[in-house]
């Protein structure tokens, strides 16, 4: 991984970071269709920025850093907005940022008391992001594109909410044993 540098997959990932602001905006005017869109271009980006930083050997500090912060501030934002515009059940909402703060805590606190350490994700963690990710893109455009949803989204909340909470109990298991290892005598 090479320093600081500013570079292509940088630059696509401060762009979606930048996309967070207008998605929140079109959802919360009600413009659902371009809410979609935008996100589904948010997520291209997500997957775009890391094939380019892997493919051509361009891995930064700061896109490692800013990657996830992307991640998190686009799900959690577009979360928050469809709760507030009544479209989310805000117990699901609160189980989503309640879950991103527990992770982003645990991270820090084993960063400043234990061997600072990078961990990669857990498995349940990217089915969950998947979910959370379909959820999101579902609801945006079963109402941008007008169409009836059946049982999908009631089946689409709850398999999210299970694996939230699945993924937020390993992330607990594991800033545990990094705390536990970390206050073994030495």
């Amino acid at each position: 991984m090479s320093g600081l540098g500013l570079n292509l997959p940088n630059l696509i990932t401060l762009a979606r970071l930048l996309s967070v602001p207008l998605t929140i905006w079109l959802i919360l005017n009600d413009s659902y269709a371009t809410a979609f869109w935008v996100f589904v271009c948010a997520g291209a980006s997500d997957a775009l920025d890391g094939f380019i930083a892997k493919r051509f050997d361009c891995r930064t500090q700061l896109g490692a850093l800013l990657d996830p912060v992307a991640d998190k501030a686009l799900l959690g934002s577009v979360y928050l907005a469809l709760g507030i515009a009544g479209l989310l059940p805000n117990w699901l909402v609160i189980l989503v940022v309640f879950r991103d703060v527990l992770i982003i805590g645990g991270y820090m606190l084993i960063q400043t008391t234990a061997v600072p350490r990078q961990f990669d994700p857990l498995y349940i963690s990217k089915i969950n992001t998947l979910m959370q990710l379909t959820l999101v893109a579902f609801v945006l455009a079963r109402l941008g594109l007008d169409f009836s949803d059946g049982e999908v989204t009631r089946f689409l909340v709850a398999a999210t909410a299970v694996t939230t909470v699945l993924s937020g109990l390993s992330y607990l298991v594991r800033c545990a044993r990094a705390l536990a290892g970390a206050e073994q005598p030495s």
